[in-house]
Formats: C-alpha cells, sequence, structure tokens
C-alpha cells in the first residue's frame, strides 16, 4: 500500500513514548479536560515536557501503581480523561485487580499506557520484562488493547483514543524502531487491521514493533519468489476476526511474531480464530515459556528466533505443509 514504509532502511530517533507524549501535549493544550498521570515515570514516558508545558494537567502518584489506576478511575468518572503512564510491567501485574474492577468493570473511561513494553527493560530480566501482559488483558471482559507499530502508528492511535470512550491498554516500547509507515497521513481504524504488503502464499500476522521485522521477512521472502501477506494487527482486541479468516482462506498458512510470551497473546488470539473458522498450518513465534535472557531488544530477539531471516525459514516450511 503507498502509506507502507516496506523498504526504508533510514534510522528513526523518535521513540513511540514520545510520539504519544508530543501528541497528549498537543491535544491537552486545546482540551483541558485531558490529564496524563504518572508513577515516578514521566521521564520514562518522555513527559517532561508535558509536565513543564502544562503542570495543572499532570498528576503524580509516585511509585504506586495500584493507587495510579484508582485514581484515573476517580476522575474519569467526574468527566475527566485520563491517560496513565507506567511501566507496563507493573501496570499490568501489580495494579491488574484495579485494572479489572475499577477501569474495566466499572467502564470508565481510563487510557493506560504501558511504556517499555515487552523486553524493552532487558537487561534488568524477567522483573522488568512485561511479556504476559496481553494474555491477562485480553481475559479482562470490557477493555481494549492496542499495540502502535512505529511513531506514526502511535500518533494517529492517540488522536482517535482521545475521543474514545472506553476503556483501553496500550502497550508500546521503550526505543525507536525504523517506521513501517511513510508519514501519518492515513486513517486508523480501531479494530481493523492493516495489509502492509499484499501476498498469496503465506500471511505474516505482527502488532508493535515485530511489524518491521516482518515486514523485512516479506522483502526477504520475494526474493525467493514467495508472495507474502503482512497484517498489521495493532488492534490486539476487538480482533479482526475477518482479516485472519480471509489471510487463512486465500493464503493457507500463517505465521504471528510478538514481543510476548507464545501463550495467550497474539498468536493465541489468532489461532482461536483460525481453528474454529478455518484451520490450516500456524507458526506463533515469540518468547518461550521460560525466564527470558536479558539483553538488548535486538540480541534476545536474535536469541529467540525473532528475525526476518528465521521467519522466511519457517514460511517455507509452511508452505510445504499446505
Amino acid at each position: 500500500m503507498n502509506h507502507t514504509a516496506l523498504k526504508t532502511k533510514e534510522k528513526n530517533t523518535v521513540a513511540n513514548r514520545q510520539a504519544i507524549s508530543e501528541t497528549l501535549l498537543q491535544l491537552a493544550q486545546e482540551d483541558k479536560d485531558i490529564l496524563v498521570l504518572t508513577s515516578d515515570s514521566r521521564g520514562s514516558a518522555s513527559l517532561v515536557p508535558f509536565g513543564k508545558a502544562l503542570p495543572d494537567q499532570i498528576v503524580e502518584v509516585g511509585i504506586a501503581e495500584q493507587n495510579i489506576v484508582g485514581v484515573a478511575a476517580g476522575l474519569a468518572a467526574s468527566g475527566k480523561k485520563p491517560f496513565v503512564a507506567s511501566p507496563a510491567c507493573f501496570l499490568s501485574m501489580r495494579a491488574i485487580e484495579q485494572v479489572k474492577v475499577d477501569v474495566a468493570y466499572s467502564n470508565t473511561n481510563v487510557k493506560l499506557i504501558g511504556i517499555s513494553g515487552g523486553i524493552s527493560y532487558g537487561a534488568l530480566g524477567m522483573s522488568h520484562h512485561s511479556v504476559q501482559d496481553l494474555a491477562v488483558t485480553r481475559a479482562i471482559p470490557g477493555l481494549d488493547i492496542f499495540m502502535p507499530a512505529d511513531r506514526h502508528e502511535a500518533k494517529k492511535m492517540i488522536e482517535t483514543l482521545v475521543d474514545y470512550d472506553h476503556p483501553a491498554y496500550i502497550r508500546i516500547g521503550r526505543n525507536p524502531v525504523q517506521d513501517v509507515y511513510l508519514s501519518d497521513d492515513y486513517e486508523f481504524e480501531i479494530g481493523k487491521a492493516v495489509v502492509m504488503n499484499e501476498g498469496n502464499d503465506v500471511t505474516i500476522i505482527a502488532a508493535g514493533e515485530t511489524v518491521r521485522i516482518a515486514l523485512d521477512a516479506a522483502l526477504v521472502l520475494k526474493e525467493e519468489g514467495i508472495s507474502c501477506r503482512v497484517l498489521n494487527m495493532h488492534t490486539i482486541k476487538p480482533l479482526d476476526e475477518q482479516a485472519i479468516q480471509q489471510a487463512a482462506e486465500e493464503t493457507g498458512c500463517i505465521i504471528t511474531i510478538e514481543e510476548h510470551s507464545i501463550y495467550g497473546g497474539l498468536g493465541a488470539a489468532v489461532a482461536e480464530v483460525v481453528t474454529q473458522h478455518k484451520p490450516v498450518p500456524m507458526k506463533i513465534m515469540g518468547i518461550p515459556d521460560e525466564p527470558a535472557v536479558a539483553g538488548t531488544t535486538a540480541e534476545v530477539f536474535e536469541h529467540y528466533g525473532l528475525t526476518a531471516a528465521n521467519v522466511k525459514k519457517l514460511a517455507i516450511e509452511l508452505i510445504g505443509k499446505k
């Protein structure tokens, strides 16, 4: 598609957290009901400029993740539009009771931004990895889940969600990733997967920062004469089941890639649709059932085979099983 940066190799220096912070600042200057809450995390969330520009619209609760969710729910109940920015590893685990009851069950208009998700805090080890957050949040009724692939999608997502009166969990990484879009000049649709590359031999479904891996894999597969469809499943819940079923029908096999445990995340969500509606050969790529190794994102991805080269190998194997 013409808005997809399929072949870009230019290094992007803007992380999704920075794009979100800048977008929230711009929107909050026009809407005083937009509030940002942090748990000693404004630096990690790139929200220092927001706090300096709009000190009356930022709330600091300290290292108290359960409290921050409860405070946000109370603000939402009073008509405000709160955005919580807190490390995903703590927001999705330490505060999950408050997320389940105060936000989802109570249907409060709280947007939970899990920063430094996946293995972004790679060197800090398992305590700071968040590779179970999708599994936990997917199982909570009334909570939508989003993962932007790059800075452009992060901006479009926040612009859409600011007027979306529904609880949501948005998971982002820590570092810049290569763009998957050429610009933010496109329409973002909640619950609608984006076909980033057309193809009929195999489908790769990814979300968040692994979309770039999927696009790179499509390029190397093209060199082998293999036509690869790439779906950016930026909305994990509600899931675009129609796009998944169409991919299974038209390409005959599916690979999912995620910065998450192989249990309960994007791959599991896709498999739930495939097995019930259109069973085809499928492979779930992610973090295996073990404490993820410590290291940079690139090192951890390489260790677990979350690379374009490995996707190519698996795609060829799956095509042979059709």
